[in-house]
């Protein structure tokens, strides 16, 4: 019993965790866009300001699942990372309806928010 306890908090914690770094990426995306409107921000600046926001976001859910568990919080992180990407992949999937993006990006994209997520996970 005790144990299917312990896994339903840990799901619950995952999932509070993503909500939390989406609730940061949907607020900083918008500031992201008054930047863009108030200053025409060229598109490497974009480009940089989005690369932060998904590093930002995933840290902070793996920061929040850090704290929630009291070992291995690393690995926790890398998991809110993945999980990050995953709902960032397909809700971007859903939108397009195609994958628009290079192999290079998709990477990279991916080890920024893993990577964000372990250092969160670290850091708690």
């Amino acid at each position: 019993m005790d144990k299917a306890v312990n896994k339903k908090s840990m799901v619950m914690t995952i999932l509070k965790s993503l909500l939390i770094s989406y609730i940061v990426t949907g607020i900083l995306l918008l500031a992201l866009t008054l930047l863009l409107f108030k200053l025409d921000l060229n598109e490497s600046k974009v480009s940089v300001g989005i690369i932060f926001i998904y590093i930002l976001s995933s840290f902070i859910g793996g920061f929040i699942v850090g704290k929630s568990t009291k070992s291995r919080k690393f690995i926790w992180g890398i998991v809110i990372g993945a999980a990050y990407f995953i709902v960032l992949t397909l809700i971007s999937l859903l939108i397009n309806k195609t994958f628009q993006s290079d192999m290079g990006n998709f990477i990279t994209t991916f080890v920024m928010c893993v990577g964000g997520g372990m250092i969160g996970g670290m850091l708690s």
